[in-house]
């Protein structure tokens, strides 16, 4: 094997199913992580979920169900959707994993007992979605610098870790190490904005609430996401601060971490720090991309712009998917997604040009040869340029990756495809064809064409894995490695071909967009339950429908089901069972005001007496206790 290569993506947050732009992310480390094997690299890739924290706790309360149940349903999607766009992770960490969290734990008290972290108390601005603590100075017009929203004023006990103290080292460390932080505007950003102005201590623990790695020896507290989450890039391979682990010891520093822009300062200032204190290896390269956008904005559900890579691989295809996100993401700028730019894409780039190629040339091997490729004897005048432009762009496409330029590799490749297409009009191999004189000119255009598209999907392997493969398979197989790039004329004359089939279907522009445009609208239909039977009005005056204040509210023992209410009800109390556990807490009903039928007969349930029947708003799988807009007189009769 060839050199160690350690890369990671950010793990992602369990807060939601994540839409393209955030899957854009682990594309681009698979195809970095694919091609580092293509070289021969030994490499361990690693992703994974982030699954602490006040967010994913608030969720999992509206949602009714506990976080950890929470969090095992996104993490699940997350992962599916990586397998979907065959993405070839060796290990995906979860930061509810037992090691993980007993890691953590250990890591935190290091920290402590040399000094590094402190208890005191914090009072600040906090932002829950993006879990970070602000300042009023660093507030936008009021509200969170970096996702827009409003902040709340908070005030715990909390403790802290030293920032400050090391910060000449990072200063030293970014100085000695020019390509630590890729691109160079984000390091200057970095340096800028927040190392020369003065690091304040970071807060890295939370009393407010508690889905999180317990502080093992004040357990009020849990750890904050800051030591939490990006100590997996360690603890992944094993590391606890009293045992470093083979995979640790093999692959620790990491080579690169790949991330989104907006977290930069987490891994680039905090997750530094956080090594030297200690005392590891730091990274040698954290690369920040840019975002893939909507149009011109940020993917955003709220925003209702938002594309899932399942509905893209289902009307595309995976490699289709896998190709637009690494083309059309710029080196430092922010790339560009809609329906229509993919379909052209796909069009132009996929059907037309490449699939083109690979189909005329082994249809005509076929037409010509009865499928078998001969020699390259008979040179002619645009041979040496076909060569000359193959063998460069393989030189090329390995510095485009060095250098993090994945849609400049790309480019490159399509340089050779762009070629070949042009050799083929230039030879124009169905006039050899017409004479027996010119037969073997035509044998060696054609080999040279394979050999062409042999380079072609050697190449496309580590972007688009299955399209490679069909490629291979379609001109008799061959050698795909990368020293096999090294020569043109590998193909061995006599190589059976396969049948020519198109790789990519051109699609109809129009047909399509009205087929997603049917689907989203078919998606954005609200299906209610039927209407029943009309009724007399009479029926209904016979039921005596009153409001009740929620004075106590719990769990029923030994019940999923069932939650037992006492309701003020004017000058007296009564007692309801009713079956909505599983879709609010207790403690979020006392004091409302809930609407129940107060003359249905008592009955019993579980042992206890129901004396009527609370009102519940049902839609889908979601249920919920109606309730007044006005705090009204409890026992007020609803009419």
């Amino acid at each position: 094997m060839g050199n160690k290569f350690y890369i990671t993506t950010a793990i992602a947050y369990t807060s939601r199913k994540p839409h393209i732009g955030n899957t854009y992310e682990i594309i681009l480390t698979d195809a970095t992580a694919r091609f580092r094997r293509f070289l021969g690299d030994d490499v361990f890739f690693l992703t994974g979920t982030d699954e602490h924290g006040q967010k994913i706790q608030e969720i999992a309360e509206k949602e009714g169900v506990a976080p950890q149940a929470y969090v095992d349903v996104i993490a699940q999607q997350i992962k599916d959707i990586a397998d979907m766009l065959d993405v070839s992770y060796d290990h995906f960490i979860r930061t509810t994993d037992e090691y993980h969290v007993e890691a953590v734990k250990k890591i935190f008290k290091k920290l402590y007992d040399q000094g590094d972290i402190y208890k005191s108390e914090y009072e600040g601005l906090y932002c829950t979605p993006c879990e970070s603590f602000w300042t009023e100075t660093q507030l936008v017009d009021g509200k969170c610098p970096d996702c827009g929203r409003p902040v709340e004023k908070t005030k715990e006990e909390a403790y802290f870790f030293k920032m400050s103290k090391y910060q000449d080292r990072l200063m030293q460390y970014i100085e000695e190490n020019p390509d630590f932080i890729q691109p160079e505007s984000r390091k200057k950003e970095m340096v800028n904005n927040f190392l020369k102005p003065g690091l304040q201590d970071l807060c890295v623990s939370r009393t407010s609430f508690n889905w999180g790695v317990p502080v093992e020896f004040d357990p009020k507290h849990v750890v904050y996401v800051w030591i939490d989450a990006l100590s997996n890039y360690i603890t992944a391979l094993g590391y606890t601060p009293d045992n470093k682990g083979e995979l640790y010891q093999k692959y620790w520093p990491c080579d690169v971490h790949i991330i989104g822009k907006d977290i930069l300062r987490f891994h680039t200032i905090y997750w530094p720090i956080m090594l030297m204190a200690l005392g590891e290896p730091l990274p040698k390269q954290v690369f920040g991309h840019p975002w893939m956008l909507f149009g011109e904005e940020k993917m955003s559900k709220s925003r209702g712009n938002v594309i899932y890579a399942e509905d893209l691989v289902r009307h595309f295809g995976k490699d289709a998917v896998r190709y637009y996100s690494l083309h059309e993401m710029p080196f430092a700028q922010d790339g560009n997604i809609t329906y229509d730019t993919f379909i052209a894409r796909y069009n132009s780039d996929l059907a037309n040009t490449l699939g083109n190629l690979v189909n005329r040339t082994v249809a005509m091997i076929n037409k010509y040869f009865d499928g078998v490729i001969g020699d390259n004897s008979v040179s002619g005048e645009f041979d040496e340029e076909l060569m000359s432009v193959c063998l460069e762009a393989t030189e090329n496409v390995v510095k485009k990756m060095e250098t993090w330029h994945i849609a400049d590799a790309l480019d490159e490749i399509w340089k050779i495809v762009d070629r070949a297409n042009k050799y083929i009009d230039e030879t124009m191999p169905w006039t050899l064809a017409k004479s027996e004189e010119t037969k073997s000119r035509l044998s060696a255009v054609l080999y040279n064409l394979a050999e062409s598209i042999r380079f072609i999907a050697s190449l496309l392997q580590s972007f688009m894995p299955d399209t490679a493969k069909a490629i291979i398979e379609q001109i008799g197989g061959g050698e795909t490695d990368y020293a096999s790039l090294s020569t043109f004329g590998v193909i061995n004359a006599g190589t059976k071909v396969g049948e020519a089939k198109p790789l990519f279907a051109r699609i109809d522009a129009e047909k399509k967009m009205e087929e997603i445009a049917a689907e989203n609208e078919e998606e954005d239909k609200i299906e209610i339950a039927p209407y029943k039977d009309y009724c007399e009005f009479d029926d209904f005056e016979k039921l005596d429908i009153r409001v009740g204040k929620v004075i106590e509210c719990e769990k029923v023992k030994k019940s999923d089901k069932l939650l037992r209410f006492t309701l003020q009800v004017g000058s007296e109390t009564r007692q309801i069972l009713s079956g909505i556990a599983k879709f609010h807490s207790p403690e979020d009903l006392i004091g409302k005001n809930v609407v129940f039928i107060a003359n249905f007969k008592p009955r019993k349930m579980m042992g206890m007496e129901s004396q009527g029947m609370i009102l519940s708003a049902e839609f889908g799988d979601e249920l919920t206790a109606l309730t007044t807009i006005k705090d009204i007189q409890s026992g007020a009769e609803i009419v």
